[in-house]
């Protein structure tokens, strides 16, 4: 297991550490075990799945303008498909080339297999002739911490 969630005193989720940070943050008593891994233990703790905050954290700023924008919130919105032939992702295009003024949005980023990435080269999906097989949005967090 590589990732914990930790969830807000409120079970809403937040983000995902390593076990490392997730142990812890039980030492320090900042967060609980709420889920774990049955019949394995680190130390005096059992292995955690997800733990829970003490102390409600105000994540208001959050919701107003969703995450930001990275290559691999791009990879992890797509779930690693290539938008153009729903092979394996390695790498994100830019729909509208950042040769012509393109910008890292989500709108405009989506992930590619390198063969498609190549193929499109400096064009528009539609002058390359390789349409989207869906449209790029901006994710939400909780879509992200899946």
């Amino acid at each position: 297991m590589d990732a914990v969630l930790v969830i807000n005193a409120d079970l809403g989720p937040l983000h995902r550490v390593t076990v490392k940070h997730a142990i812890r943050m039980l030492c320090r008593r900042v967060a609980e075990i709420h889920e774990a891994e049955p019949d394995r233990v680190i130390g005096v703790f059992p292995l955690p799945r997800v733990v829970r905050l003490v102390r409600y954290v105000v994540t208001r700023w959050r919701f107003s303008a969703g995450p930001a924008w990275s290559r691999a919130g791009v990879l992890a919105r797509d779930r690693r498909r290539c938008a153009y032939c729903d092979g394996a992702a390695s790498t994100i295009d830019h729909i509208l080339p950042r040769s012509r003024g393109g910008r890292n949005t989500w709108g405009n980023t989506t992930a590619a297999c390198y063969a498609c990435n190549q193929r499109k080269g400096d064009r528009t999906p539609a002058e390359a002739g390789m349409p989207l097989r869906r449209a790029p949005v901006t994710p939400s967090w909780a879509a992200l911490a899946r």
